[in-house]
């Protein structure tokens, strides 16, 4: 008897001592981790308060005693921000918009209805998602020019070229419809049963069951057209259409072709603040939309 508490009492002290060091060398990834994606962000925020002479001396400075709060107002005169922040907005919106109502549709017919070749077109549909992006971008500008958004271009044309191609995503599809593959089929036959109709069952059931998913959806969306460079400023055919990232990478060169890079790290830290802040205060939804989607039904 006293050998078999002894055995016991050995084997929960191994156990306590495997548990310890696994939980030691998942913290200590996720610090070292957490540590190499903070580097990026903290030399940003250093180089904003830097002055000119600070950002070029050897060896760098890892921190400042006197903050210089002048390289805000320099960027904000380099370049018409305010402008190119709204003209973000608006594509961001138009396009989250057009997108997660795509998204929701082409989800639906993929998880819900029965169809001839569904799964083979599921399946073709996810396999594009191995190309890369770029490669459609010649196609995507090919299209925008035919159908006449390039040349003699507005503030209308321009928007459509920055949005349309782009409302729609595969990924987000897939995303939401294993969302909507948790809803059991017996609510949908039931609603059928009811004499309910597909659109209707899809606005009063399944759309508010993946409301958690949908938003993570338009936060990804929206974050993502806010960082958009290549096509913005390949369609943009006026300097006061483009973006805010089409913003930052010209204004702040001199005719020596020298940068000022204390202003545009001041510049790219105001630009980043509206998307750390809606992360913030988002963040739960975007957690608890991958983990419901990331769960077999």
């Amino acid at each position: 008897m006293a050998a078999q508490v002894q055995n016991l009492y050995g084997n929960e002290k191994q156990l306590r001592r495997q548990f310890i060091l696994r939980q030691t060398y998942v913290f200590t990834m996720l610090i070292i981790f957490s540590i190499i994606v903070i580097i990026p962000f903290y030399w940003m925020i250093l180089t904003a308060f830097k002055t000119e002479a600070q950002v070029f001396t050897s060896p760098p400075i890892l921190w400042l005693t006197e903050l210089n709060f002048s390289n805000f107002g320099a960027a904000m005169n380099a370049a018409p921000f305010l402008r190119y922040m709204g003209n973000t907005v608006v594509v961001s919106f138009f396009s989250t918009i057009g997108t997660v109502i795509t998204t929701i549709f082409a989800a639906f017919a993929f998880a819900r209805l029965n169809f001839t070749g569904r799964d083979a077109i599921f399946m073709l549909l996810i396999s594009t998602m191995m190309i890369p992006g770029e490669i459609f971008v010649i196609t995507n500008f090919l299209t925008v020019v035919e159908f006449g958004w390039i040349k003699d271009q507005t503030y209308t044309t321009a928007l459509l070229a920055m949005t349309i191609p782009f409302m729609t995503s595969i990924f987000y599809i897939f995303f939401l419809r294993q969302s909507f593959r948790q809803i059991p089929n017996e609510l949908y036959y039931a609603a059928k049963v009811d004499g309910t109709s597909d659109f209707k069952y899809l606005r009063r059931v399944m759309i508010p069951i993946a409301m958690p998913t949908i938003i993570t959806i338009t936060i990804l969306n929206a974050m993502g057209t806010w960082n958009a460079y290549i096509w913005p400023r390949l369609v943009t055919q006026r300097q006061e259409f483009g973006l805010v990232s089409n913003g930052l990478r010209n204004a702040f060169n001199d005719l020596a072709g020298v940068v000022a890079y204390n202003e545009q790290m001041a510049a790219a830290l105001l630009v980043t603040f509206p998307l750390l802040v809606v992360f913030l205060l988002l963040k739960k939804y975007i957690i608890r939309g991958v983990s419901r989607s990331g769960i077999k039904g």
